[in-house]
């Protein structure tokens, strides 16, 4: 069974590896520690039961509780699942960001990195025009570059 644990916002990882640690000295029925990217002040702990969860996460420094319900396999798996934005945005298109600094912004497309999912754009309407990288979940695509 799968658990929300809380944790301290921005200790996530340390959280995850101080728990890890604590693992391999207990003989509790705890089988992962998943740390979910943009899930801030949460980790997912699965384990045999609630019992055993509550048992491993007690006393622990950055541990603030756990959620009373336990996630079902297909919500986990929905947690992990990898969003990929790259056949989304190519050189050329002009974004506007939807998070981050420059929320609001718009901004025209110099390079993109599949691999690390980034893009490079530089922004429009600004006196001094200055690349800058950034994830490709920050933007969305307002207009798409006329091919031909």
């Amino acid at each position: 069974m799968y658990f929300v644990v809380k944790v301290t916002s921005g200790q996530e990882n340390i959280a995850a590896n101080m728990l890890q640690n604590k693992l391999s000295k207990d003989d509790l029925p705890i089988y992962s520690i998943i740390v979910v990217e943009g899930m801030r002040g949460y980790i997912v702990v699965e384990g045999e039961d609630e019992v055993s969860v509550r048992t491993f996460i007690t006393k622990e420094r950055n541990i603030r509780g756990i959620l009373p319900k336990p996630l079902s396999e297909k919500e986990v798996e929905k947690l992990l699942e990898v969003k990929s934005y790259a056949q989304e945005i190519h050189n050329g298109d002009t974004v506007e960001f939807t998070t981050g600094p420059f929320k609001g912004y718009k901004a025209k497309v110099l390079k993109v990195d599949d691999v690390k999912s980034e893009i490079t754009v530089e922004l429009m309407d600004v006196v001094v025009p200055i690349p800058i990288t950034t994830k490709m979940s920050t933007a969305r695509v307002i207009q798409k570059v006329q091919k031909g």
